[in-house]
């Protein structure tokens, strides 16, 4: 199959979660023996307007990140890829405009991801690629519900979620030394005050925990903790690699998510699959209750107290290092889901 990526951007501008996720894929493609040609803005260096690497074609449609003069150029450079299926993204929009109306041209499916509502888009072109795509992806349900929003057809919106090495879970070692966790980006939105409030309602209770993450609020959040005065039993391990992450979430019985937005809790993925019991703070701009909503190994609260007491209530759940069930969000597993969409929509064309 011959797969054309439609973005703008590139991880080569700036690595981002939404280009990561579209790097992934297009790779996860290129693995398995498909033909994929990336069209972006350059970002490299040199004359050549295009190049290899991993198994990617990357082919330059502008000089320069200029939406319009890139949206105007991409039908052409479509023609000369040929592909079978387009996948684009949907930030900024006028591109990913731009070739449905390619696509619907010359016949050709065209599948948008999309991540997320970006706030410097003209959200005045969202509606019309709603509705243009022939499908659309999203990573978690709340994704889809915005993108049914802009009137997009819920039959044509599938949910691929965020995948993670399955492999590397069960091959990982055991770091017992905690009893809770928390892991993510220490940001504006990462909210972990209400992690550290609910374990000092537990003071009188035998218990250590970690933080997983650096970032522009770890300081205050370290602050926090010693103002609680249980800086002596929360460790903060800032950003580990994953040889060091996962035996700590297979040794730790809950993990904790409490941010304030998520377009997915890819942090709380990597917990539950290593067989954390999750407690999950409800947020409204957040889709990590989508990962515990109808399962025993976990629990949704709304405040500090009900944490609390949620974390009192799991402790007899059995710790588990691995949770199969999770397998499901493996990255095979999940380009498997993406290769059978493109095959539905060339069938359907």
């Amino acid at each position: 199959m011959r797969v054309a990526f439609v973005s703008l951007f590139a991880p080569g501008h700036g690595e981002t979660p939404a280009r990561t996720r579209t790097l992934r894929t297009a790779r996860g493609l290129a693995d398995r023996g498909h033909d994929v040609v990336w069209l972006c803005a350059r970002w490299w260096g040199g004359d050549h307007d295009a190049f290899d690497d991993d198994g990617i074609e990357y082919r330059s449609v502008t000089a320069e990140p200029a939406p319009t003069v890139f949206a105007a150029k991409l039908p052409a450079a479509l023609r000369r890829v040929a592909p079978d299926v387009v996948h684009a993204v949907n930030s900024p929009p006028t591109p990913a405009l731009a070739a449905t109306v390619a696509g619907s041209l010359s016949r050709v499916p065209v599948v948008v991801d999309w991540w997320r509502d970006h706030p410097a888009d003209a959200r005045r072109w969202y509606r019309p690629l709603a509705r243009c795509a022939d499908a659309v992806t999203t990573p978690s349900r709340t994704t889809k519900t915005r993108v049914r929003e802009h009137g997009a057809d819920g039959g044509d919106v599938r949910v691929l979620p965020e995948s993670i090495d399955f492999d590397a879970v069960e091959s990982a070692g055991v770091d017992d030394r905690f009893d809770a966790v928390y892991a993510r980006r220490l940001d504006r939105h990462a909210n972990v005050e209400t992690f550290l409030l609910g374990l000092a309602e537990l003071r009188g209770r035998d218990w250590t925990a970690a933080v997983i993450g650096d970032g522009p609020e770890r300081g205050r959040v370290e602050a926090a903790a010693r103002d609680l005065r249980i800086d002596d039993r929360v460790e903060f391990l800032g950003d580990l690699p994953a040889e060091e992450r996962l035996p700590v979430l297979k040794g730790t019985h809950v993990a904790v998510a409490t941010a304030t937005w998520e377009t997915f809790a890819t942090d709380l993925l990597w917990a539950v699959a290593c067989g954390c019991v999750a407690l999950v703070e409800y947020q409204a701009d957040s889709s990590a209750h989508e990962l515990v909503e109808g399962r025993e190994r976990g629990r949704l609260v709304t405040s500090p107290a009900e944490l609390a007491d949620e974390f009192v209530a799991v402790g007899d759940l059995e710790r588990r290092a691995v949770d199969r069930e999770f397998a499901a969000y493996d990255h095979d597993a999940v380009i498997d889901r993406y290769v059978a969409l493109y095959e539905d929509q060339i069938d359907d064309g």
